[in-house]
């Protein structure tokens, strides 16, 4: 069996993106007074259970990964992993992962990585990706559960910084998804998938990205008024919202494939900056 052939399956930009937010989570729950040795046990563990829940996703959706013209060249509808190992794979890391968080952390951080996986394989991937066109809004909480262990992690108790975080993570995933969605919006029709744009189509699904976006972008700025959160926090949060709603109000304007991945990209932007926000306004007034 050759490594190379099972990366693919472990989705892992996204389990980076994952990491990172449990990271931000935690710095948002201790500032800069962390533990070095609690981080990297974070990361290790935020990591093995988000390639283990896409591990399992990529085993659940084989059936349609094989209709989907860009889902074709994964690993088991091409033909290069037996669909047994990948389950094995995706079992190890998520068990590993709990052990580790339980073990070396503590049981709230195995609670919420637990749950992340949990709602990502079972309410999302299994349940509700096939049978509703909520499918993303409801399977979104599966992102928010890193910023919440990352918090736990420093504090083992629930503590306001990473719920805000998790909040916004929660509005960030309609925008960021129905985005894709639209984009890749024949691919799910032909697997019979009810995305947003193929049960209600593209203008009303860039309307909903909008409306979304709006309540996303006001949840960005609790932080700054009820978390811990200064004014540099506030002013990035400002200036990203309005280049987000800006992005939206384009695509509702041109419905065109190219808009709606440039729409897609600005998501991935608009977080990576608001995340990094976090870190910096900490990291300047400590």
């Amino acid at each position: 069996m050759e490594l190379r052939k099972y990366l693919p399956l472990f989705k892992l930009r996204i389990c980076v993106l994952i990491t990172f937010t449990a990271i931000v989570g935690s710095i948002a729950a201790q500032g800069n007074d962390i533990s070095v040795y609690k981080m990297a046990l974070l990361i290790v563990a935020t990591m093995m259970a988000a390639s283990g829940a896409s591990a399992y996703n990529h085993y659940f959706d084989m059936d349609i990964d094989r209709v989907m013209k860009r889902t074709t060249a994964r690993p088991i509808p091409f033909g290069d992993i037996n669909p047994f190992y990948a389950l094995l794979s995706a079992s190890i890391l998520l068990i590993f992962s709990i052990a580790l968080s339980f073990l070396a952390l503590n049981f709230l951080v195995a609670i919420h990585l637990f749950l992340g996986a949990f709602v990502y394989v079972v309410i999302y991937t299994m349940w509700l990706k096939r049978r509703s066109w909520a499918n993303i809004i409801i399977g979104g909480l599966a992102g928010s559960f890193a910023a919440l262990a990352g918090g736990a992690s420093e504090k083992p108790e629930l503590c306001l910084p990473p719920i805000l975080l998790a909040v916004i993570l929660f509005f960030w995933t309609p925008s960021h998804f129905w985005s894709f969605a639209m984009f890749h919006k024949e691919d799910y029709k032909s697997a019979g998938v009810p995305m947003l744009p193929v049960v209600i189509g593209d203008k009303k699904t860039a309307f909903f990205i909008l409306l979304n976006t709006i309540f996303l972008v006001i949840s960005s700025l609790l932080p700054a008024f009820f978390g811990n959160l200064g004014r540099l926090y506030l002013v990035i949060a400002i200036v990203m919202g309005v280049f987000f709603i800006v992005r939206n109000i384009q695509l509702l304007r041109d419905l065109s494939k190219d808009t709606a991945w440039k729409n897609f990209k600005a998501s991935m932007i608009y977080l990576f900056v608001i995340l990094s926000a976090v870190i910096l306004d900490i990291g300047i007034r400590q």
